[in-house]
């Protein structure tokens, strides 16, 4: 049996945790601080995992400078279930802010405000999409689906890179070519939101930073872009200005912690600003849920109902452990470290292009997926190279059952000599590879 310290993960999540966290995670599963009961019995309403919760979002906001227009909600569903919160959530808003502006010029008229917001609604509401991936392409579906009884069009896709790209996903095509809805101060409808997907797991595309079109802040609300980002597998693994966005959100099992947990940062501002219920049912709205409902969690401390207390212990452990080895340098540490492990595999990967295929543009390369194919996707070829990394204990590097291939997955906590390895095997693969025979040779 290998030991633990034998074994290079790459899988693409769930992710490698670091060791020591994992270590103080099995004692704290039986026995946590001495109290005699586990951390996955203890109460979610007990003063130990209110503490536990106020000390993880401590430790976020330490590492992502979030400030205090924003708050942070630890919530159910991972980011698929986000998918849909994103949509309710921010419709709700978009709904209370033309009713507001209604009954400023209509006064208390409750009918006439109705009529007004029904027919705004269908005239001019808009969310846009940016779709890189095959995430962010899945969240476009589901605000379509969501929204599909108030009418078709309302899902304005911003962009989809496979129209650059031969129907595939691989690049983040120009700004300049991107289809964003105007804002009402341009003469535009303004849109509900913009959503992205700062990392595709699947596809090996990453944002090498926040696109300067959604760079944009004002305070008249006919001007205000609402930026919502999906960073589940990038969390942490660079520095982000959180002002910049309306929301932030991701699973827990990349970069963070283990399943059960999902992050979300989302502005104050927005908590306070959702239409009633009954407004909503009378345009024929959905309201969220309540466990998908921001404000009724915030409200809550994030403890509406039982929350994974060891899960999110879990998180803060692994938040004050790069806080403990990055310090004054903070996540700027992490992401040179995270740059430097892609930069190790890219520079393999590219210094044997007969052997090795990188699939994403190299200008959207992921620093979290490393995605590949060996000698153009040849299925005996990739077999092999599976194999023999299997042989040497190099796990979890086979691609993603919809675009097959391989995929090394560089998150937070794989060590630097893992990578290193995995960089050695891909050189020592590559000497020894020979092209596939021709059938019949």
């Amino acid at each position: 049996m290998p030991s633990r310290e034998q074994v290079a993960y790459f899988g693409a999540g769930p992710a490698p945790l670091p060791t020591a966290v994992l270590e103080k995670g099995a004692e704290a599963f039986v026995n946590f601080e001495d109290t005699g009961l586990s951390l996955a019995e203890i109460s979610h309403r007990s003063q130990t995992a209110n503490k536990i919760l106020a000390d993880t979002k401590a430790a976020l906001t330490s590492l992502l400078n979030i400030p205090d227009s924003h708050d942070i909600l630890f919530m159910h569903g991972g980011g698929s279930g986000e998918f849909s919160a994103v949509v309710l959530n921010l419709v709700s808003v978009w709904v209370e802010r033309r009713r507001k502006q209604a009954e400023a010029e209509l006064g208390r008229d409750e009918q006439k405000i109705l009529e007004r917001v029904k027919n705004e609604l269908q005239a001019d509401l808009r969310l846009d999409y940016l779709i890189t991936g095959s995430w962010s392409l899945k969240a476009s579906q589901e605000a379509a689906n969501l929204l599909e009884p108030l009418g078709k069009g309302l899902i304005n896709v911003a962009l989809d890179s496979r129209q650059s790209n031969n129907g595939k996903f691989g690049t983040i095509p120009s700004e300049d070519t991107w289809n964003l809805t105007q804002s009402r101060a341009k003469g535009g409808k303004g849109s509900a939101f913009v959503y992205y997907c700062d990392n595709e797991t699947v596809d090996g595309v990453e944002f090498p930073g926040l696109p300067k079109c959604l760079d944009h802040s004002s305070q008249d609300l006919d001007d205000e872009l609402l930026v919502v980002a999906d960073m589940s597998s990038n969390f942490l693994s660079r520095r982000v200005d959180v002002s910049k966005h309306a929301v932030i959100f991701g699973g827990a099992q990349k970069n963070i912690g283990i399943t059960d947990v999902t992050l979300v940062i989302v502005r104050k501002d927005i908590l306070s600003s959702h239409a009633s219920s009954s407004f909503l049912h009378a345009l024929g709205v959905w309201s969220p849920p309540v466990i998908l409902s921001w404000p009724i969690i915030a409200k809550n401390n994030s403890l509406y109902n039982t929350m994974p207390i060891f899960s999110i212990w879990i998180a803060g452990e692994v938040m004050r452990g790069l806080l403990a080895t990055h310090r004054e340098r903070g996540l700027a540490g992490q992401e040179d470290l995270a740059n430097r492990k892609a930069k190790l595999l890219y520079d393999v990967l590219d210094a044997y292009p007969d052997v090795y295929q990188v699939v994403p543009n190299r200008s959207a390369r992921s620093r979290m997926n490393i995605c590949f194919r060996v000698r153009g996707g040849d299925p005996a070829q990739e077999k092999a190279f599976l194999e023999y990394a299997e042989a040497q204990l190099l796990q979890g590097l086979k691609g993603h059952r919809s675009v097959g291939g391989i995929r090394a997955s560089n998150y937070n906590a794989v060590p630097l000599q893992n990578v290193e390895k995995l960089a050695a095997y891909l050189k020592d693969f590559a000497r020894k590879s020979k092209p596939a025979q021709p059938a019949g040779d």
